[in-house]
């Protein structure tokens, strides 16, 4: 992996995990860098599972498979800020 894609991960990462933010209704008290961490692991794997069914590669924009990592990315900060509430781990 060169410095380019490392870049360009955290990037998309970032991006996907505010879009996964979004989607969760209210407050989420999680740093930045986490909800970064959320999202680069939510579009690895939303594109590992569009190219498990095969809709990962079609002309133009990968809807389906940004679609698949916007959810994941949002089940994510949902199941962090659930956790981090119940333990007392959000910073307030």
């Amino acid at each position: 992996m060169t410095v380019t894609g490392i870049i360009t991960a955290l990037i998309v990462g970032l991006i996907i995990g505010a879009l996964g933010r979004l989607v969760v209704p209210g407050k989420q008290n999680i740093p930045i860098w986490l909800t970064m961490v959320i999202g680069v692991v939510a579009a690895l794997l939303g594109t590992v599972i569009a190219r498990a069914i095969g809709v990962a590669d079609t002309a133009g924009v990968d809807w389906t498979e940004l679609l698949f990592q916007v959810v994941l990315a949002a089940l994510g900060v949902a199941l962090v800020v659930g956790i981090g509430g119940r333990r007392g781990y959000s910073r307030r």
